[in-house]
């Protein structure tokens, strides 16, 4: 497929965090019946502007949020205006001919004179007679993707889909319920996992220290994104539900209750038990027991939250997410026990 270049390509807009986002559709066409401008996903719900800390990591690590999608672009009226003006400049380039050229001539043809380049139908006059009917879909980035050829590898022409109707099935990566339900969990931003500890400042040597969450940092997290353009409305929603809490003392000099180190959740929602007087010497059901002293440092407790994650879209759409997982490090004194000598 050829490549085209956009000037003012359709990115994968963000809205700050907790926000329905902004109203990013625009006229256009010149008469008032135009669609149209480049489509914007908003996000809604938890989530954080950027990909910023307390977001959630897939715990499979063959999986990835797409690297890019085809979505509405532009009204026939508008695309003609762009595209055309587009292919005259890159025609009139000193030094654009050969082969180059001759791929720009063809995409002119294909967008003019119905030329079928490729695999792909032809339009005449930039399909205008059905402005208003539909819009052409153009490949959009994701700004999140690190690597460069994934980000920009949705290098098929724009094509035209109308109002209502799906995309032509050889279109995979056409925006859907699906990878906006993926796109929610790449901008899903977790709570903090700090647990509380009893003692909660300096634990001593071979002491058992209790660990718990409150079941009130337990509440569901929902993320949703969505797409709303004249003729093509879509949702999905992600929603994120704690399981089991993994505790790493910072150490191989410690023992972890129980032995895995994954606490699970309680029938009340919460994780471990709080600690009471009188315990001192029983088995925490989610705690620690340091085997040997920090010094005059401290080990770093990592508490990592394993939630599960599911989503539901348009049209009754849904499915399973992979787990997705997100922790904190704190910062623990263990002290040597003091016998008191008389």
């Amino acid at each position: 497929m050829g490549v085209l270049t956009l000037a003012e390509p359709a990115y994968a807009g963000e809205e700050p965090a907790n926000t329905q986002g902004a109203n990013t559709e625009e006229s256009g066409g010149g008469n008032g019946n135009g669609i149209y401008a480049a489509a914007r996903i908003q996000y809604s719900g938890s989530v954080a502007k950027g990909g910023g800390t307390g977001n959630v990591t897939s715990s499979d690590v063959n999986w990835t949020p797409p690297p890019c999608w085809y979505a509405p672009y532009l009204g026939a009226k508008d695309f003609k205006e762009k595209m055309s003006k587009d292919i005259e400049r890159e025609l009139n380039t000193p030094g654009m001919g050969g082969t180059a050229g001759s791929a720009i001539g063809e995409k002119k043809r294909h967008y003019e004179d119905n030329y079928g380049w490729t695999d792909t139908p032809g339009y005449k006059d930039y399909n205008v007679e059905n402005d208003g009917k539909g819009m052409f879909w153009a490949g959009v980035e994701n700004p999140n993707e690190p690597d460069y050829l994934k980000r920009t590898s949705c290098t098929d022409l724009p094509f035209w889909v109308e109002n209502g109707e799906a995309p032509p099935p050889q279109y995979e990566e056409a925006i859907s319920p699906e990878i906006l339900a993926a796109l929610a969990y790449q901008h899903m931003q977790l709570p903090d996992t700090k647990v509380t500890l009893a003692p909660e400042v300096n634990t001593k040597v071979n002491l058992p220290t209790w660990a718990w969450l409150d079941k009130a940092v337990f509440d569901e997290v929902q993320a949703t994104a969505a797409l709303n353009v004249p003729g093509f409305n879509i949702q999905a929603t992600t929603t994120a539900r704690p399981v089991s809490l993994k505790l790493e003392p910072g150490t191989k000099d410690a023992v972890t209750y129980p032995a895995s180190g994954e606490c699970v959740i309680n029938a009340d929602d919460s994780i471990g038990e709080p600690y009471a007087k009188g315990k001192a010497d029983e088995t925490p059901p989610c705690g620690i027991r340091y085997l040997r002293s920090s010094g005059d440092g401290t080990y770093k407790l990592r508490a990592t939250i394993t939630w599960d994650i599911d989503w539901t879209g348009t049209g009754g759409a849904g499915g399973d997410l992979p787990n997705g997982t997100f922790g904190n490090e704190q910062a623990v004194t263990v002290q040597e026990i003091q016998a008191v000598n008389r």
